[in-house]
């Protein structure tokens, strides 16, 4: 695998703002261009996505645009791999910026490691210089926020994981366990990674490998991501048949706990105070939290942080529930859930 032809799979869809430093990021890596193809799946962008995309194609021959007319991630994924001539895959995202040593130093690990998949962290930048956009990247970063995802808050040695984000593969894996699930607009690396395992592969996470990913600037914006990451995960438990981490659970069942005290608080003192003791716990909790963070990011950013944590907790569970009555007990599919839910970034 001494430098071998390297396949790099960015799915994109109006993201102008973002897809120029992305697609700089990859042509300044130190890995040889003759051995890189750069392929940018675009969902039909409405915005000027597609021409940055296609002035960085006129201008480096390794660089193509591909047509995604599904619009969502893992159709432009499985179309980059359909397309692609490498021996090793990258999936790389357009709200991320790579260091000039990424795609070498994943590939040689690759082939030394004997892994099938390995990545990186993945440290979370604000959007702009506003508190609340570095409150939103804290808490995005953050234990309280994230639990014990170490490709986020990161990890001190190499470890074997369950996934990565932005996986570099061998060709094989695809040719053996086949393409991305395109019923799961989100986490579907989550359900390939573990199909990758349960048929004997093994993933590789890099804490030297940093890169940069640059989260969403409004609270509006991070509650939607966040609701569809929930959703999308009783779907991921129902095709692999079981839940594959404890921490996704938590910000259901602390849905779920206060919605039921809340609602039997009116009829029972003791309802009354567990949704209390459960209010003044988390509360506690948070304030602790964003008051250790003000020193790092400023008191502005703290209060916003105050916010910030809720809205990741309560978004999940609240689409996890969701996700449990319409994949679980409706049986739903992904053409009825776009029916009725629109796609976001």
């Amino acid at each position: 695998m001494t430098q071998p032809l390297v396949s790099v799979v960015v799915p994109c869809r109006n993201e102008a703002s973002w897809i120029g430093p992305c697609l700089e990021s990859i042509v300044r890596n130190d890995y040889p261009k003759d051995g890189l193809e750069v392929l940018v799946v675009d969902g039909m962008s409405t915005d000027a996505s597609r021409s940055v995309i296609e002035s960085y194609a006129d201008s480096h021959s390794f660089i193509r645009r591909l047509e995604n007319p599904k619009k969502i991630t893992p159709a432009a994924l499985n179309t980059g791999i359909v397309a692609a001539r490498g021996a090793v895959i990258m999936r790389m995202d357009a709200h991320v910026e790579y260091p000039t040593n990424y795609i070498s130093t994943l590939v040689r690990r690759l082939d030394e490691s004997g892994a099938d998949n390995v990545g990186g962290v993945c440290r979370t930048c604000a959007a702009d210089d506003r508190s609340l956009s570095r409150a939103i990247a804290l808490g995005m970063s953050h234990p309280l926020g994230v639990g014990n995802s170490y490709f986020r808050i990161g990890t001190a040695e190499p470890r074997w994981t369950d996934t990565v984000p932005f996986g570099c593969y061998r060709r094989e894996v695809f040719d053996r366990i086949g393409l991305f699930d395109e019923e799961l607009i989100r986490n579907q690396d989550d359900e390939f990674n573990f199909r990758l395992i349960r048929q004997g592969g093994r993933i590789l996470l890099l804490p030297e490998v940093v890169c940069h990913y640059y989260a969403r600037d409004t609270l509006g914006k991070l509650w939607r991501m966040y609701f569809q990451y929930g959703y999308f995960k009783p779907l991921v438990v129902r095709k692999v048949g079981r839940v594959m981490t404890v921490r996704q659970l938590i910000p259901s069942l602390f849905v779920l706990s206060l919605a039921a005290a809340g609602l039997a608080a009116p009829w029972s003192r003791l309802a009354a105070a567990i949704l209390l003791a459960m209010v003044l716990i988390y509360a506690g909790t948070i304030a602790a939290c964003a008051a250790s963070l003000i020193v790092k990011g400023g008191l502005r950013c703290s209060l916003w942080l105050c916010l910030v944590f809720p809205v990741l907790h309560v978004s999940y569970g609240l689409g996890y529930l969701k996700g449990l009555l319409d994949f679980m007990v409706l049986r739903r599919h992904l053409s009825q859930h776009l029916q009725t839910t629109p796609i976001s970034r």
